[in-house]
């Protein structure tokens, strides 16, 4: 659906030249959430306006549907930006037009009749829940009803794509799970693939079946997102994780440690099995769960649990051996 080869964006300062984003190579599936993480001035929000040519590639290409939109004229892609909406952190609403003005001022640009504006412009505020408030004005709205009000003008013209930049960043916790929601919805029932750039791993992990992580105008990791949680690899990606996945236990605490201090990560269904239990009944060690949360990736759990075991070290021994031959992973954090 998307395909970006070897996207290189510089930008020409008067004393030297910034590398924006740095040779990144990406492929979207079609229907698809795919998130794009990655700390302030990583390349993340000019890579996604790459795709859409609102910042347009030092070198390398862009094709959506099999079209390359650097090879356009500007008339043509400017039609082609119609199958392309866009969603932003500050919502870019017109302060002095009612949210059905708001929404229909898309549809008006695009040439779509008089007649035909009206019912659109109703059936796109009862996708987002908004129809009650067609006739206010954005300062009468919460954050989250302006970020409904925009998605639904992005929606106007019926694209393929929708480009979410940092589209939750100003909204609190519970609105943003709204958002989130109201999203997952929209590319379930309408087909959208769906882009966020985001800086929130919670994002990703709540909406996105596949990531890639950003720094330095590079991609440094990408993959399916349960993948990229259970398993990551690079340490910018260990400590985006660390962000939602948050195991650090007091130094108070470690200091009462006496025996082992082992880490068990449980993924898919054997989240829901009971190995620690039957570890304790086969083996003679002493167990005691420090901490331990499970979460759910697009629906599929994973599971981490920190605890202190204690017993002769034959037997610790025998029960390491176990556990790393029924769960994902074990590590000895303290011997």
């Amino acid at each position: 659906m998307i395909l970006l080869e070897n996207i290189t964006k510089k930008f020409q300062t008067k004393s030297n030249v910034i590398v924006g984003v740095d040779d990144v190579t990406l492929s979207i599936n079609k229907g698809e959430i795919y998130g794009i993480v990655g700390y302030s001035g990583a390349g993340k929000s000019t890579l996604l306006r790459c795709m859409n040519i609102l910042e347009r590639p030092s070198s390398g290409s862009v094709k959506i549907d099999g079209t390359d939109l650097l090879q356009l004229s500007n008339k043509d892609l400017r039609k082609a930006r119609q199958s392309i909406g866009m969603i932003f952190q500050g919502f870019h609403l017109i302060s002095s037009k009612t949210v059905f003005e708001n929404v229909a001022f898309a549809l008006k640009a695009a040439g779509i009749e008089k007649k035909a504006i009206t019912k659109s412009v109703e059936e796109l505020l009862e996708i987002v829940g908004l129809k009650d408030r067609i006739n206010q004005f954005p300062a009468q709205l919460s954050g989250g009803q302006k970020q409904r009000v925009s998605i639904a003008r992005a929606l106007a013209n019926n694209p393929k794509v929708l480009l979410c930049d940092e589209a939750t960043s100003a909204l609190d916790p519970g609105t943003t799970k709204s958002i989130l929601t109201l999203l997952k919805r929209i590319n379930q029932e309408l087909g959208l693939t769906i882009v966020i750039i985001t800086h929130e791993m919670e994002v990703v992990k709540e909406i996105c079946h596949r990531c890639a992580v950003m720094q330095d105008g590079k991609v440094v990791e990408q993959g399916k997102t349960y993948d990229i949680f259970s398993n990551p690899q690079q340490p910018l990606t260990k400590t985006f994780i660390q962000t939602v996945l948050n195991f650090d236990l007091p130094p108070k605490l470690l200091q009462t440690i006496h025996g082992q201090l082992i880490k068990l990560q449980f993924c898919g269904d054997m989240a829901a099995e009971a190995v620690v239990s039957d570890m304790l009944q086969t083996f003679e060690v002493q167990g005691n769960i420090l901490h331990g949360k499970i979460e759910y990736i697009q629906d599929t759990p994973l599971g981490i649990f920190i605890m202190e075991i204690k017993g002769e070290k034959q037997e610790l021994d025998n029960a390491l051996t176990y556990l790393r031959q029924r769960v994902n992973k074990v590590e000895v954090i303290v011997a």
